[in-house]
């Protein structure tokens, strides 16, 4: 396999040491960054081999090596993207790297409250034309935890809050249970309206609302970030992957560290889920008592 490919591969499996943060390439801007590589090594090839041959043409053999060296197989390139379309949730990829690349819009927006009055009235895609309340987010605007999850029920749709139905109350007994308070963290959603029937959020709806969540991301600073449920998951850390086999393990994502679990209605509709949710919140808090407080864990 050839450099520039093994470089699309590593960029594309979130290697911070090549690009940073934005790591988050779509397919198509992927067969843009292929060609443009293919484009200026074949020049340069072209412009050494051309010097070469004016210099001396006993270095036919040299030439003929360093051309041979530059030829990518499309094949090749073809097998990497259905490599890369396996391991990845592309249409997951695109909506993050929009939202992402979005925050111009909201760039002198410094707290919470200002970000709120501006993006509250918003009737972006279709949920916002079926709401009660557009449910922004809350907890402390400095928090060193986040914790983020599908979209509000209709209990949250009426209150205007996150997490306050018989989920949210669970949640709360999941935080108390690792000495955390409600109001010590931040807690916000994938999507701030709550979709019909309490649906999973379409990709339509996630598209236009994943941007707000960034920024909130963004003006927070979290150290630590909790995803509750496959559909925080899937946005954060866009693999093709179950739940199961996404938590237990941290993903880095904007310079956090993300842990995934269960949603707290997912252990109300299967309370045999709680026994791999307490041991993946044992694991969160163990992470923030060695790496942010630096300190001998309460569960070691």
């Amino acid at each position: 396999m050839n450099d520039i490919t093994k470089l699309i591969i590593e960029s594309l499996l979130m290697q911070k040491e090549i690009f940073g943060d934005d790591l988050f390439i779509p397919k198509n801007e992927l067969y843009a960054i292929i060609e443009n590589q293919i484009s200026i090594q074949k020049t340069k090839a072209t412009i050494k081999s051309e010097n070469l041959l004016e210099t001396d043409n006993k270095n036919t053999l040299e030439q003929k090596k360093l051309l041979n060296d530059i030829k990518i197989n499309k094949n090749e390139v073809k097998t990497v993207s259905k490599e890369i379309s396996k391991t990845l949730n592309l249409k997951a990829v695109d909506i993050l790297n929009n939202a992402l690349n979005s925050q111009k819009e909201f760039e002198n927006i410094k707290t919470l409250d200002e970000f709120f009055k501006q993006i509250c009235n918003c009737q972006k895609c279709p949920l916002g034309k079926t709401r009660t309340n557009f449910v922004f987010g809350e907890g402390n605007p400095n928090a060193d935890i986040m914790i983020i999850g599908e979209g509000p029920g209709a209990e949250e749709d009426a209150q205007g809050r996150p997490f306050v139905g018989k989920a949210g109350q669970l949640l709360d007994k999941i935080i108390e249970s690792i000495k955390f308070k409600r109001e010590e963290v931040y807690i916000a959603n994938i999507v701030k309206c709550r979709p019909p029937g309490n649906r999973i959020p379409q990709a339509e709806e996630v598209d236009k609302c994943l941007p707000y969540l960034i920024k909130q991301i963004e003006i927070v600073n979290p150290k630590l970030i909790l995803c509750a449920g496959l559909t925080a998951a899937t946005y954060l850390v866009p693999q093709k992957a179950t739940l199961s086999s996404l938590r237990g393990k941290f993903w880095d994502f904007m310079d956090k560290k993300v842990l995934v679990t269960y949603h707290p209605a997912a252990l109300l509709r299967n309370p045999a889920l709680k026994k791999q949710t307490w041991e993946d919140v044992k694991l969160f808090r163990k992470y923030y008592d060695h790496n942010i407080l630096k300190t001998k864990s309460i569960f070691d």
